[in-house]
C-alpha cells in the first residue's frame, strides 16, 4: 500500500463499537466493492469500500467480513474471508494478503478463503435470527449500477428466506459520524498534506500558467506525500468558478482574475476538503477583497455556530441570513430584493445557492443522519461562497473542522486564508 499502515487497534475498536449495537443472535456482513470494468479489457482501480475499511483496513477485491458476536464457537465471532493468493494473480495483479498478514493488519484471528463462504455461512446462519446486510444508503447516492451488495442480498435471501433481514447502514452511519482520536489524527495528516501543496501552489501561480498546471502541482505534492486527491479537484479561474462542480481544469490564468481552488488530499482513505480563492497575479482588487472578506466573515461565524445540539437546517439558515446582510452592505442585494423574497426563494440564493457544509471522513461527503442535532466528534466542512457570473468571479472558502464540546478545532488552521496572508505568500 502507498501509505503507512494504520494501527489495527482502530479497526478492533470500530468492530467492538458495531457489535455492541447488534441485538442478540445477529450476524452483520460487509462486502468489498466490485472492480468496475472500463473499456476493452481494462478495469478501474479498486476503490475501497468505506465500511469494510472502517472495520478491517482491507482494500482488496472479493473480501467479506462476518461479525456474529453470539456464535457458539468463539472462533466464529469475527471472520474475514479473502481471495486466495496464487501464482497467477501474483504475476498479473500483484500481492494479495496471506492469512498471517491479514491477522496482523486487522486484528482478526479467524481468516478464511472466499471459496469457503457457502458452507461456513450456513453453519452460522442456522444459529442466527437476524441478518444485517449492508448497502449504500447515502441520500444522494446514484443507484443505477448493480453492486456486489445488490447481488449478495438477492442470493442470500434466496437461500435463507425466513431470517429477519435488517439494514446495517444506519448503525454504521451512526458510528462513522463520530470520529475517534485515531481517525482524527489521520484526517489531520490529510489536511497537513493539503496545506503543504497549497502553499507550494501559492508560490507557483502566476498569469500565463493554466488550470491544468495548477492541478499537476497539487498531484505532485499529494503523491509525493503518499496520498492522493480526495475527490476530482476544481481549479476554476474567472467565470469558471461560477460552475459549482467545474472539472475541466484547462483554461489559461489571466491577469486580474481570481482562481477558486477546491482541492483536498486523502491519506489512508481518510479525506480532507479545502477551498481557497486566490488572485492570479498575487493581488486582490478592492472589489475582490471586499467580497472575499464578506465570505470570510460568514466562514468564521458559521464555524463558531457549528456546535453540539444545533441542527443542520438551522445552521444553514443562520449563514444565509448573515450572507444576505453582507451582500446588502456591498450592494449586490437591494432592500427591494429582501422585501420581495419568499421563504422558498430567499434573495441570497441568487449568489449563495449551495449547502454550507457536510460531514467528512472515509467519504468526502461522509455518511450520517443530518436530521439529528450535531455532536462533538463530528468532522465537518464549512464552505460559504458567493458567485457573480456577470463579474466573472466566484469566491468560496472552506475549512475542515472538528466539532468539540468546548469549542471547535480548525484542522486547517495552518493553511493561509486571510487576504493579506494570501498576498504575502504569493509575493514570496
Amino acid at each position: 500500500m502507498r501509505y503507512e499502515p494504520l494501527d489495527p487497534k482502530l479497526y478492533i475498536e470500530n468492530r467492538a463499537r458495531l457489535t455492541a449495537l447488534l441485538p442478540p443472535k445477529s450476524i452483520a456482513i460487509v462486502n468489498a466493492n466490485d472492480v468496475f470494468p472500463a473499456n476493452a479489457d481494462a478495469s478501474y482501480s479498486l476503490r475501497a469500500n468505506s465500511d469494510l475499511f472502517y472495520l478491517t483496513g482491507i482494500e482488496q477485491e472479493e473480501t467479506l467480513l462476518i461479525l456474529f458476536p453470539d456464535a457458539d464457537d468463539e472462533k466464529m465471532r469475527e471472520i474475514l474471508l479473502l481471495r486466495e493468493p496464487n501464482e497467477q494473480n501474483a504475476l498479473w495483479e500483484g500481492h494479495k494478503f496471506s492469512k498471517d498478514e491479514a491477522k496482523k493488519h486487522t486484528g482478526i484471528a479467524e481468516i478464511k478463503w472466499r471459496q469457503e463462504f457457502d458452507g461456513l455461512f450456513r453453519r452460522l446462519a442456522l444459529e442466527a435470527e437476524n441478518l444485517y446486510i449492508n448497502t449504500n444508503e447515502h441520500k444522494r447516492a446514484p443507484s443505477d449500477v448493480e453492486t456486489r451488495d445488490d447481488r449478495f442480498i438477492r442470493e442470500i435471501q434466496r437461500r435463507y428466506p425466513l431470517h429477519n433481514y435488517r439494514r446495517l447502514a444506519p448503525l454504521l452511519h451512526k458510528l462513522r459520524l463520530v470520529k475517534s482520536p485515531r481517525e482524527i489524527a489521520v484526517i489531520q495528516r490529510a489536511c497537513d498534506l493539503t496545506a503543504k501543496a497549497f502553499k507550494h501552489v501559492l508560490r507557483f501561480t502566476k498569469p500565463g500558467r493554466t488550470e491544468t498546471d495548477i492541478e499537476a502541482e497539487f498531484a505532485h505534492e499529494f503523491i509525493r506525500g503518499r496520498g492522493r486527491f480526495a475527490y476530482e479537484p476544481i481549479i476554476a479561474a474567472g467565470k469558471n468558478a461560477c460552475c459549482l462542480h467545474y472539472s475541466e481544469n484547462s483554461a489559461p490564468l489571466k491577469n486580474g482574475q481570481l482562481m477558486l481552488l477546491d482541492v483536498g488530499a486523502a491519506y489512508a482513505n481518510y479525506n480532507s476538503d479545502m477551498t481557497r480563492t486566490i488572485p492570479v497575479n498575487g493581488r486582490f482588487t478592492r472589489r475582490q477583497r471586499k467580497l472575499y472578506n464578506a465570505v470570510l466573515r460568514v466562514l468564521r461565524d458559521s464555524t463558531d455556530r457549528l456546535v453540539p445540539g444545533v441542527k443542520y437546517k438551522d445552521w444553514q439558515k443562520a449563514a444565509e441570513a448573515q450572507m444576505s446582510d453582507e451582500l446588502l452592505a456591498i450592494g449586490l442585494l437591494k432592500p427591494s430584493d429582501i422585501r420581495n423574497q419568499t421563504a422558498d426563494k430567499p434573495a441570497v440564493k441568487k449568489y449563495f445557492m449551495h449547502g454550507l457544509g457536510h460531514p467528512i471522513g472515509l467519504d468526502v461527503h461522509d455518511v450520517g443522519d443530518l436530521i439529528q442535532p450535531m455532536q462533538a466528534g463530528w468532522v465537518f466542512t464549512v464552505e460559504p461562497g458567493v458567485y457573480i457570473p456577470d463579474e466573472n468571479l466566484g469566491i468560496r472558502l472552506e475549512n475542515t473542522v472538528l466539532i468539540g464540546e468546548n469549542g471547535n478545532t480548525n484542522l486547517m488552521a495552518n493553511i493561509p486564508i486571510e487576504a493579506d496572508e494570501i498576498e504575502a505568500a504569493m509575493a514570496r
